[in-house]
């Protein structure tokens, strides 16, 4: 593991936690969304650890759909 891998880790890691600081859902999602992503690319880059890259990329999608119906409804707001 190089130090680029590691970095990538740590941001995904912040984002994260940072991801439950607003209180507005669709904010909280968006940015889960892109920290979600960044633990796939994290995963990859540790030479594939699916555990990692299964779990996050599940997530993603979950984060995705809701954003995605949010737009049409207006039960999350």
């Amino acid at each position: 593991m190089n130090d680029s891998t590691e970095v990538i880790g740590y941001m995904a890691t912040l984002i994260l936690v940072l991801s439950f600081l607003p209180r507005n859902i669709k904010y909280i999602r968006s940015i889960n969304f892109f920290a979600c992503v960044l633990f796939v690319v994290y995963g990859i880059l540790l030479g594939f650890k699916w555990p990692i890259i299964l779990s996050n990329g599940a997530i993603a999608l979950i984060q995705l759909y809701y954003l995605y119906f949010s737009s049409k409804t207006s039960d999350i707001k």
